[in-house]
């Protein structure tokens, strides 16, 4: 039985940008399968009262250059600061769930990513997530309701509790067994300790 890292993920998460980037090719270089779990990280912050970056400009600022310095040292594309927050409806988060359900989620993931940190649109827009979606080959407006439905959302919602029990409170976040591991930073960390296992 291959090895795996489950990868939960939210669309919105600044530093997510770095590991939906780069996480599937260096889990790959390991032989660890990546999981792709969209989930409701915006969620579980209101209910931790945890919220990092929108009243704390000063710590605002360090996140970006942080993640402009990191994203240098991996050869991730960074051209300057994407709007933020974005998707308040967490559509985009949606329409992962039901690529994740399909086997395409990483495709539109990193889609999405592209499209709010290189072009500076907000993903989970109609607009977007139509281009985002034809570029992939997918028939946007059977996406669009599909990813509407009330099971994609159940989809989201159990991804979401799953997260809850585990204990998560951040996004990126990677879990081997009950083992977490937070933060792009952690990646490598939670490679190791899945190799070891």
């Amino acid at each position: 039985m291959q090895r795996q890292i489950e990868f939960f993920y939210f669309i919105g998460s600044t530093y997510s940008y770095l590991s939906v980037t780069r996480a599937e090719a260096r889990a790959a270089q390991d032989g660890v399968a990546l999981i792709w779990r969209p989930f409701s990280v915006r969620t579980l912050m209101r209910e931790q009262n945890n919220i990092p970056f929108a009243t704390k400009p000063v710590k605002m600022k360090y996140m970006w250059r942080d993640l402009e310095r990191r994203a240098a040292r991996f050869g991730v594309p960074f051209s300057g600061i994407p709007p933020y927050p974005i998707d308040p409806d967490e559509t985009a988060n949606h329409v992962a769930t039901l690529a994740a359900r399909e086997g395409w989620c990483r495709e539109f993931t990193q889609a999405a990513y592209r499209t709010w940190f290189l072009q500076k649109q907000d993903p989970g827009t109609p607009e977007s997530l139509r281009n985002i979606l034809a570029s992939l080959g997918r028939d946007a407006d059977d996406c669009l309701a599909r990813a509407a439905e009330d099971r994609t959302k159940q989809d989201y919602l159990a991804s979401t509790e799953s997260a809850r029990q585990l204990g998560l409170f951040g996004s990126p976040s990677f879990v081997v067994g009950q083992e977490i591991f937070w933060g792009d930073d952690r990646l490598d960390d939670a490679l190791d300790w899945c190799k070891a296992q």
